[in-house]
C-alpha cells in the first residue's frame, strides 16, 4: 500500500505565473526513452531502472501504479511549470487517496476519479479545478481562456492519430493551448518525442479520441481594466 508523504509547495496563488509557460515533460513510466519498448512489450516495468523517481517506496509499488497515473503525471507537469517544483507522481497519488481520487479493489485500481481529484487539488494544493463533462473538443479553447491547463480524457491510441480509435476515453493528456483550430498537449504515454511533448493536433482530429470530459485547473488571474 502507498503511504503518505508531503512536499511543501509554494502557494500557487501567491506566484506570478508568466505566459507562455515552459512546461517540462515527464513520462508516467519515469523513462520517456523506454516508452516505445514498454508499449510494445519488449521491456517490462521491472526493467525500468529509474523507478525510484516515481516516489514509490518499493519497485512493487511502482509496478502496481505506473499504468494508472497518467492523470497525476499531468498534474506533475502542471505543477513543475507553474511552481518550479518537481513532485514525484506517487507522492501526489498518496496525498489524493484519502479524497477518493483512486479506488483500489483487490488488484484493480479505478481512477482518476474527477470530483475527488478536484477536492484534493483544493484541499492539499490550494489549486482551483472544475470537472467538465458533455463537452466537444471545440469547447476546450474556452476552458483554456479561463485556466492554464485542461486534463482531457482521450483514447490512449492518440499517440497514433492516423488510426481511428475504437472508442473514446481511457487515458488523460495535459492540454496546454488551442490556437487556430490546433490543440497542443503533453501525453504522459507518448512513445517518442513527437507524441510526448508539445504535440500539435487539429481540433477535429483530437475530437475522434476525446471523451467529452476532463478537468480544467489552475485558473488564470484576470486583472481588472
Amino acid at each position: 500500500m502507498l503511504t503518505a508523504a508531503n512536499t511543501l509547495l509554494p502557494d500557487i496563488y501567491s506566484l506570478e505565473i508568466t505566459t507562455p509557460l515552459v512546461i517540462p515533460y515527464f513520462s508516467q513510466w519515469e523513462s520517456p526513452s523506454s516508452a516505445p519498448e514498454i508499449l510494445s512489450g519488449k521491456k517490462t516495468l521491472q526493467e525500468i531502472e529509474n523507478w525510484p523517481q516515481s516516489g514509490a517506496q518499493t519497485q512493487e509499488e511502482y509496478i502496481e501504479w505506473a499504468n494508472h497515473v497518467c492523470g497525476m503525471c499531468c498534474l506533475k507537469m502542471a505543477l513543475a511549470a507553474t511552481t518550479g517544483e518537481i513532485v514525484p507522481i506517487l507522492e501526489l497519488t498518496r496525498r489524493s487517496l484519502p479524497y477518493g481520487a483512486y479506488v483500489q479493489e483487490g488488484d484493480n485500481i479505478r481512477g482518476l476519479i474527477y470530483a475527488p481529484f478536484v477536492e484534493f487539488l483544493k484541499q492539499e494544493l490550494n489549486i482551483g479545478g472544475q470537472v467538465r463533462v458533455e463537452m466537444t473538443a471545440e469547447d476546450i479553447a474556452a476552458e483554456l481562456d479561463k485556466n492554464h491547463f485542461f486534463i482531457a480524457s482521450v483514447h490512449p491510441g492518440i499517440r497514433h492519430p492516423e488510426i481511428a480509435p475504437p472508442r473514446t476515453g481511457g487515458h488523460l493528456v495535459l492540454v496546454t493551448a488551442v490556437e487556430q483550430e490546433t490543440l497542443t498537449f503533453h501525453n504522459p504515454s507518448g512513445h517518442n518525442e513527437a507524441t510526448q511533448s508539445y504535440v500539435k493536433m487539429p481540433v477535429s482530429q483530437f475530437a475522434q479520441f476525446f471523451a467529452g470530459r476532463g478537468v480544467a485547473m489552475i485558473p488564470r488571474i484576470i486583472q481588472d481594466a
